[in-house]
């Protein structure tokens, strides 16, 4: 089994001074709530390992749990650094919630936490992946065509269905990108509970890859989605 970050103590608590792991929401001694740490992430946030399979049923109860947990309510009376604490929990735990309920936040999420996240938030679509660069072009000329029929005051039905056609074998290659993407994140979870270090960072690699051409996809496909509306034309 791999070592979490649940090992590494957030700062002390500020009524006994005593160390916590990232794990623990209340202190072990005073039992007071304990400021967030920022050493944690949201997987240990739930006292979870870094799976990208989560059962939702479960994820959903812990979610439960821990709001009533953390609800201001319950520390209306208490001092100023448990009413903060509270707070700061309620609104952590949202959002941890929202990233791991969704499997692609969830992925993207771990990509950045294992170091695996693309470079710039602009890489998906600054520059065609390889892979895509003869569907990018095949596009580009049936958009152009489109656009061209348009202003030569085709059937709205004809540029409709050129368009159809052209989004076709895209929707085609994401669908097998969600294939890939599912078999790679059952493979990271196996070789997570075998200890298989280099095998899962070949895998988070792979998956980065795969991501990144599926935001270029579904961007794509939002462009022929733009000019099946007759929006503006698209700039190739």
């Amino acid at each position: 089994m791999q070592s979490d970050t649940s090992a590494i103590p957030i700062q002390p608590c500020k009524h006994c001074g005593t160390q916590a792991p990232v794990d623990v929401h209340f202190c072990p001694r005073c039992d007071r709530i304990l400021t967030l740490g920022r050493h944690g992430d949201y997987f240990t946030f739930f006292g979870l390992h870094r799976r990208l399979r989560v059962d939702p049923r479960d994820l959903e109860q812990r979610f439960r749990t821990l709001s009533r947990q953390f609800h201001p309510d319950y520390f209306h009376n208490s001092g100023t650094t448990e009413r903060l604490a509270s707070l700061e929990r309620s609104s952590y735990l949202n959002d941890a919630f929202r990233t791991l309920r969704d499997p692609l936040a969830r992925l993207e999420y771990l990509l950045k936490l294992e170091g695996f996240a693309p470079k710039e938030a602009r890489d998906a679509s600054a520059q065609v992946p390889a892979a895509l660069l003869e569907e990018v072009f095949a596009l580009n000329e049936e958009l152009e065509a489109a656009q061209d029929m348009r202003l030569e005051g085709a059937p709205a039905g004809q540029i409709a269905a050129r368009l159809d056609a052209a989004r076709t074998p895209i929707e085609a290659n994401l669908a097998e990108h969600e294939r890939q993407l599912d078999v790679l994140m059952t493979a990271h979870d196996a070789q997570f509970d075998a200890g298989d270090v280099e095998g899962r960072h070949a895998t988070l690699a792979s998956m980065r890859t795969l991501l990144l051409e599926r935001t270029y996809l579904t961007n794509l496909l939002a462009t022929v989605h733009r000019e099946l509306g007759g929006g503006e034309p698209v700039q190739s």
